[in-house]
């Protein structure tokens, strides 16, 4: 008996498939909170020299705290305090003269920072004062973070496929958790980049292996549903994200806040199933029929589990052919094809949508408003992809999304900069079109791939990812030699990915390949017998 005819008899999405996506979204919901963390946990508040060592010296008198900053530190041209700078002997001829201290001599600050707590309590700045010249050091955590979750995206995936998807799940919330709590109590700067780096490399295998458990588990009519409900947390943990750094506003406890799902995420992985149908491509058989009969029971479907042996439950697998790897994707031409389409459109639907999310000014919303609109507005992107993937497809609708993005990109490079109304709307059109290019190119990618490889698959394609997410900030500091240069470079991605969706092949009412062979003897058919099913669906309407 076919899979996918089991799967369907005994309930494609029952109570079972329900109980796999809830226990998937709680640990879901973590990552985008880690993964924007940076906004919060990074931000430099306002600042400059400390100037108590002058006053413990009886220097300043009996000056108001006014006037001890007049005669101590330079002013800039909004009328504030200069951040990195402070007189090189106090100016107190400045407190009856009010001409100007430009041509005073200044010298760094001597004695540290003091820090403006009126919106933080604590940030990586003020814990290791990183301003003026270390200032770059806060991007270079948020950097150092994704290129930890780079390389965990294919550490993840090649295990996942080799070990199993549960136990690399347990992994992932465990290890996780762990160098996440441990960053907290970081005795350096260098000790929290380093643990940041592994908090990024093992938290990232949440979401690679969830995606895939939870397709591989439901029938042909629900992966869509399955994708885009799973998606969701990403939008909820946006959102929810800014209403955690509203009330918790020093670092250490709003990264415990935001990591602290994962240990019910760790409870609740008793309850999570292996993949059935990578137990079976395994030889696994008898596990394979223990969960199958699991799932019947709780769906309700004992009847139908009760007639299939152990030993009737068969996935086709590569003849001689038990362990894969990374290379297996390059070995055939259609799976070398395929790797190259995909890894292309993750690497500019990743450049693209976070080169867009770093670069939408305007909203005239304090960061915490800012974040929860980012959020809220990948809402209605999802509820239209999910209509649109049984409508159009999904090769239509990732190549259109990504045409949409493109053209968002565009009309801004022609909007003037001072009508920021215009242009924030437009940039937040483009947002949306690039989460729904986004959210399609992770269900249409693990349906293209067979089960021998699925992890392996989404592992290469992650990676692609993560590499595009970590090369957009360096597009972004393109502007100081051309202003529209970011925007015309993202644009150019967008454009790019949408014509390489169109030479993938339809996956849309499709059977999921389950070896290598499927992908190469059918690979080439597949749009072909799409575009027949579409001329007789015209047909039969007509």
């Amino acid at each position: 008996m076919k899979f996918e005819d089991l799967i369907t008899e005994i309930n494609g999405f029952g109570r079972f498939q329900k109980m796999i996506l809830c226990i998937s979204l709680v640990g879901r919901f973590t990552l985008p909170c880690h993964f924007l963390l940076s906004n919060f946990i990074g931000a430099i508040p306002s600042h400059h020299c400390d100037i108590s060592s002058l006053d413990a010296e009886g220097i300043f008198g009996n000056l108001s705290r006014k006037q001890k900053l007049t005669v101590s530190i330079p002013v800039q041209d909004d009328g504030t305090p200069a951040s990195c700078h402070m007189f090189s002997h106090p100016q107190f001829h400045l407190l009856t003269n009010s001409s100007s201290s430009s041509e005073l001599p200044v010298v760094p600050c001597q004695n540290g920072w003091e820090y403006d707590n009126s919106t933080f309590i604590s940030t990586l700045a003020t814990q290791w004062d990183l301003v003026c010249d270390k200032k770059g050091l806060n991007k270079a955590v948020t950097t150092i973070f994704f290129v930890g979750v780079m390389f965990g995206a294919a550490f993840f995936g090649g295990m996942s496929d080799r070990f199993g998807r549960k136990p690399m799940l347990l992994v992932s919330y465990i290890s996780g958790m762990a160098f996440t709590l441990a960053s907290i109590f970081s005795s350096s700067f260098i000790m929290f980049a380093v643990l940041r780096f592994f908090s990024g490399f093992t938290i990232t295998g949440i979401v690679i292996v969830s995606v895939v458990l939870n397709v591989e588990w439901v029938d042909i009519q629900h992966r869509r549903l399955v994708s885009i409900t799973g998606s969701m947390a990403w939008a909820v943990g946006s959102t929810s994200l800014s209403l955690f750094a509203f009330y918790i506003r020093d670092w250490r406890w709003l990264t415990v806040a935001v990591t602290s799902p994962l240990l019910l995420s760790t409870v609740l992985w008793w309850w999570v199933p292996e993949s059935a149908r990578w137990l079976i491509a395994n030889g696994r058989v008898e596990k394979a029929h223990y969960y199958l009969k699991k799932c019947a029971v709780m769906n309700r479907k004992e009847e139908v589990i009760s007639r299939i042996k152990p030993e009737a439950l068969y996935i086709a697998t590569d003849e001689g052919k038990n362990n894969y790897s990374y290379l297996d994707l390059v070995r055939t031409p259609k799976m070398r094809r395929l790797a190259l389409l995909t890894g292309t459109i993750w690497f500019c639907v990743a450049t693209m949508t976070y080169g867009i999310s770093l670069n939408i000014t305007g909203f005239g919303l304090n960061m915490y408003l800012t974040q929860f609109v980012y959020g809220a507005i990948e809402v209605p992107s999802k509820l239209i992809v999910y209509y649109m993937l049984e409508k159009i497809g999904r090769r239509k609708t990732e190549a259109g999304a990504q045409l949409l993005a493109g053209i968002s990109l565009m009309i801004n490079i022609f909007i003037p900069k001072d009508q920021w109304v215009g242009r924030t709307v437009v940039a937040v059109l483009g947002k949306g079109f690039a989460v729904a290019a986004f959210c399609t190119i992770v269900l249409f990618s693990s349906e293209l791939y067979p089960t021998v490889l699925r992890q392996n698959g989404i592992g290469y394609n992650s990676f692609m990812g993560r590499l595009g997410v970590c090369l957009a900030p360096l597009v972004l500091l393109l502007d100081s030699f051309w202003g529209h240069f970011p925007q015309t470079i993202l644009c150019s991605v967008a454009l790019i990915a949408s014509v390489v969706a169109w030479q993938l092949p339809e996956t849309r009412d499709r059977c999921l390949p389950e070896t290598i062979e499927d992908v190469e003897e059918t690979g080439k058919n597949l749009i072909k017998d799409h575009d027949k099913q579409e001329d007789e669906e015209k047909i039969t309407t007509n």
